[in-house]
C-alpha cells in the first residue's frame, strides 16, 4: 500500500529480518518516549529469531518514506475465551521526527485490514494514560479505550520467584 502526499510518499509493508535493526532502533525510541529508556532488553538477533524463526511469534509491519524505514507496528495472534482468534498489536512507532504526518494511521489502518483478513473478532492493544493524542485518534476510529481493566504482568524475576515457591 503507498498512499503520496504533497510532500512524500508513505508506503506500508510487511517488515523483513532483515529490516530488525531499525525496528529496534524504533522501538528504544518508543521506550525513550514513554520515559522508560532502559526498558528495552531485546536484541537484533530475537527479533530475527521470533520473528523470521520455523513458527514465527510475531508479524511487523513498516512504513517507509523514500525508502528510510520511519515506522512499525508489531502484531501477534492471541485467542479470547470469549470470542475467539484476535490479534494483539504490541507496538505502534513512528520515529519521532514523522510524527503527525499520516504514518501512524496508515501502520494502524494496515493492522486493521490485516486483522480483518485474518477473521480475528478483535484487536486489542494497550495506550499510556497520558498520550491524550493517541486515545482521542483511538477512539474516534471506533475503538474503545476500557478504563476499568488494568494490564497485569510478571517479569521474568517475578516467573522466577514464583516457581520458587511452588517447588
Amino acid at each position: 500500500m503507498s498512499i503520496k502526499t504533497l510532500t512524500m510518499e508513505i508506503s506500508v509493508r510487511k517488515a523483513d529480518a532483515i529490516d530488525m535493526p531499525k525496528v529496534l532502533a524504533l522501538i528504544k525510541e518508543l521506550a525513550i518516549f514513554e520515559k522508560e529508556p532502559d526498558a528495552v532488553k531485546i536484541s537484533i538477533q530475537d527479533l530475527q529469531n521470533h520473528g523470521y524463526g520455523a513458527t514465527p511469534m510475531f508479524t511487523c509491519f513498516i512504513a517507509e518514506v523514500d525508502s528510510d524505514i520511519v515506522g512499525a507496528a508489531l502484531v501477534y495472534f492471541r485467542f479470547s475465551t470469549w470470542v475467539g482468534p484476535t490479534v494483539h498489536l504490541e507496538d505502534l512507532i513512528v520515529q519521532e521526527s514523522m510524527r503527525r504526518k499520516g504514518i501512524g494511521e496508515k501502520l494502524y489502518a494496515a493492522v486493521i485490514r490485516y486483522g480483518h483478513l485474518q477473521g480475528v473478532k478483535r484487536i486489542e492493544w494497550n495506550v499510556i494514560d497520558w498520550n491524550e493524542g493517541a486515545i482521542k485518534f483511538y477512539e474516534n476510529s471506533g475503538a474503545k479505550v476500557l478504563s476499568d481493566w488494568s494490564v497485569v504482568q510478571m517479569d521474568e524475576t517475578g516467573i522466577s520467584n514464583y516457581i520458587e515457591k511452588l517447588d
